[in-house]
């Protein structure tokens, strides 16, 4: 599996958003401000895990996004997902009969994938929350954040 800027984008936005007052909604070009992404990029993300159900996004001069559900109810993998990000091995593959080698390592990719898949949906928003505020505090930081 590949991060692409695509997920990664995503992440970050969402881990901002989870980092600020709940139920305060934030500006597309806060976010991208603060995180180093480009607003029109990060808009067309945002929309994209709007319709996932992930965020949702608030009209008017105070308007702007926040998290749709609680942070420890939204993962890594429906982050991804809502982007199109796949984690997805190999995706024609099947090995052959003849070549018992070719079965050990297809067995192999697929078993590491759904390890894989486990995790990314085993972590949570709120897990990286916490780990972004141990963080701030060892470094004696207290509301900045950048990811």
């Amino acid at each position: 599996m590949k991060l692409t800027t695509r997920g990664h984008y995503s992440v970050k936005a969402l881990l901002d958003l989870s980092l600020q007052p709940m139920g305060e909604a934030i500006a597309v070009k806060t976010i991208a401000l603060r995180q180093n992404i480009p607003a029109p990029y990060l808009e067309k993300l945002l929309i994209e895990m709007r319709r996932a159900g992930l965020v949702e996004s608030v009209r008017g001069a105070s308007g702007g996004y926040k998290l749709a559900k609680a942070p420890e109810k939204i993962s890594l993998g429906q982050i991804l997902a809502s982007v199109g990000e796949t984690i997805e091995p190999l995706p024609h593959h099947s090995p052959t009969a003849a070549q018992a080698e070719d079965w050990v390592t297809f067995t192999l990719w697929q078993r590491l994938h759904q390890k894989l898949k486990e995790a990314l949906y085993a972590i949570t928003l709120a897990d990286l929350y916490y780990d972004a505020r141990s963080w701030q505090a060892s470094q004696g930081e207290s509301a900045s954040f950048v990811v």
